[in-house]
């Protein structure tokens, strides 16, 4: 029975790490980030890697940062044949991808070269892609540039958000894993190295990309909105409140007006202007200190005094 050490964090991961136990491997760790405060409340909360390794009889490990941990060390002594990580959270130390017998391999939720970095779903969906997929790829030192095993693709539609898109990669890669994994063991696949020269990157989500920039198109923010849903979420500013924007829809109208000013409101829709004399109608916002709220619940309520004419940044 091939031994392995798991290595993964969130949501993402848990339908790969339970295709491995499915399917016979000896998962003899699951090493994942420690618990951390979760919600307005800040209750301290596993991963859900941790959940579902308590679930299956697993070990758990859970370094603060694995390199030169007590965790590795541990990790060493387990003689793992492979170590499988999947959206783990941090990077892996030459010393520990030696320790396998036969190295270390990727679940990776882009189809390199595109896309190596923390954030591939949300760049795949904000950049307006029409489709993404899973990378099987050997780890090396330097990030997401390993050589390829082997790639599945799935399209994006215009309703896909980030949530939507991990959910069905989560399931994409766990096929492909096991699909991969025998060729790996005995040898019969090899990795294919990445073209360097198409290589794009895709780090974590910074505070400004949040920020709704109203001179893009209603499709490019429809993009964003999308790319930035169920987190971070993308948001503008209404007289000094955020407004937190969960679901947009391009609409075929044009406008000559200022990007960003509103255009239309009634008890049941909010227009505003984007670049390119584009539309984009509001359908579901998070007023500041508020929860998500439907459009007409929020203009017949703390709402009401939004008007025509008025700019939102």
């Amino acid at each position: 029975m091939t031994k392995i050490v798991f290595m993964g964090t969130p949501q993402f991961s848990v339908p790969i790490l339970e295709g491995l136990v499915a399917n016979g491997y000896e998962v003899v760790a699951a090493v994942t980030q420690p618990d951390r405060p979760v919600g307005r409340k800040k209750i301290i909360t596993p991963t859900p890697v941790k959940e579902a390794a308590l679930r299956l009889d697993i070990p758990v490990l859970q370094p603060e940062k694995i390199s030169g941990s007590p965790e590795m060390e541990k990790i060493g002594e387990l003689q793992p044949d492979l170590i499988v990580t999947a959206a783990f959270g941090q990077f892996l130390p030459e010393r520990l991808l030696q320790i396998p017998t036969h190295g270390a391999i990727n679940v990776h939720a882009s189809l390199l070269p595109k896309y190596r970095g923390g954030a591939p779903v949300h760049y795949s969906i904000m950049n307006g892609e029409k489709e993404t997929g899973v990378t099987i790829m050997e780890m090396i030192k330097k990030m997401d540039a390993g050589g390829i095993y082997s790639q599945a693709s799935l399209p994006i539609t215009r309703q896909d958000d980030v949530g939507m898109m991990f959910d069905k990669l989560s399931l994409l890669g766990k096929e492909l894993l096991l699909e991969t994994l025998p060729k790996i063991l005995d040898g019969s696949l090899q990795p294919v190295p990445q073209d360097e020269e198409q290589v794009t990157f895709s780090p974590n989500i910074t505070r400004e990309q949040e920020a709704i920039d109203w001179h893009k198109t209603a499709e490019e923010i429809d993009c964003q909105v999308r790319g930035m849903r169920p987190w971070p979420i993308a948001f503008a500013m209404y007289n000094d409140q955020r407004w937190k924007l969960w679901a947009v829809t391009p609409l075929e109208e044009t406008t000559d007006a200022q990007p960003g000013t509103i255009i239309h409101r009634d008890k049941k829709a909010l227009w505003i202007a984007c670049g390119n004399q584009t539309v984009v109608a509001i359908d579901e916002l998070q007023p500041a200190g508020k929860g998500k709220q439907a459009i007409a619940a929020f203009l017949n309520g703390s709402g009401q005094q939004v008007a025509v004419g008025q700019q939102v940044n």
